[in-house]
């Protein structure tokens, strides 16, 4: 039977019209037109699953809000690491994170310590760092937070498999969030 559904590509190109107008609304980043090709080539790309739901307009929406969101956040990652200011990393971000339990003063005799020819770190500007990852730590998926201060903060094992995956995202999301802090920062008066 799902084998009989024919797709109405210019319902489907309307569909996605309206919902890459919404997107476009969020992300200024990113152009309507942009979106709405993303999301029709992702709809393309699964026909099978449009197919089987074509009838569920509401379904489709979500799988249309979901294509045209992920295409404009890999937008504005793309462009957050090409303009010419800072770019945290993930592996920043933890090493940030590793601070929360040093006090000013410990902090202090850190910073500058750690640098050398061939190699860069953010040691000489942690308390920037540790306060752009508090800022970002806030904005997280509670799960993320918790898996970020267990490892990275009390030092604390993660063993669970499915946990593990999850802090390495967590990590990424954090790097990321700080970033949109800094550039949200500087932007706004």
């Amino acid at each position: 039977m799902q084998h009989d559904v024919q797709l109405d590509w210019g319902y489907l190109s309307g569909l996605a019209d309206k919902v890459a107008h919404g997107i476009a609304q969020k992300w200024s980043i990113v152009e309507k037109n942009d979106v709405k090709q993303e999301i029709l080539l992702h709809a393309y790309a699964h026909r099978p699953v449009i197919e089987a739901h074509y009838e569920k307009e509401a379904f489709i929406w979500k799988v249309f809000q979901k294509a045209g969101t992920q295409y404009a956040s890999r937008e504005r990652s793309y462009r957050d690491l090409l303009d010419d200011q800072y770019y945290y990393t993930p592996d920043e971000a933890k090493d940030a994170l590793r601070t929360f339990l040093y006090t000013d003063e410990e902090l202090a005799e850190l910073v500058g310590r750690q640098d050398d020819l061939l190699q860069t770190r953010i040691t000489d500007n942690l308390t920037s760092a540790r306060i752009d990852a508090a800022d970002a730590l806030k904005k997280l998926p509670e799960r993320y937070r918790h898996l970020l201060m267990r490892r990275h903060v009390y030092g604390l094992p993660i063993e669970d498999h499915a946990d593990q995956m999850a802090l390495s995202r967590a990590a990424v999301a954090l790097a990321q969030a700080m970033n949109r802090n800094l550039r949200t920062r500087r932007v706004t008066p």
